[in-house]
């Protein structure tokens, strides 16, 4: 899987190929994130840093725009309801 990107890595950085396939991994993994579990995990990550829901929906509505793919532009109420159903 994504054996060219894995071997520009190896020349072009000091990983090893099995570092270079591990990293390739966690990349794809991560941006195979849903745009839900996106939501749900910032809002747990930034409550815990003591934001307000106000400013948590807010600062995850403009974070949404430079996701890899962007999502469908979504309203405050929407991702509210992602995250209390």
């Amino acid at each position: 899987m994504h054996e060219e990107l894995v071997d520009h890595l190896t020349r072009s950085t000091p990983l090893s190929r099995g570092e270079a396939l591990r990293v390739v991994q966690d990349v794809l993994a991560y941006f195979d994130e849903t745009t839900q579990d996106y939501v749900r995990r910032r809002h747990r990550e930034l409550q815990t840093q003591g934001l307000q829901n106000t400013e948590i929906f807010e600062r995850i509505e403009a974070d949404l725009k430079y996701r890899a793919v962007a999502p469908p532009e979504l309203t405050l109420r929407q991702l509210r309801r992602m995250v209390y159903g």
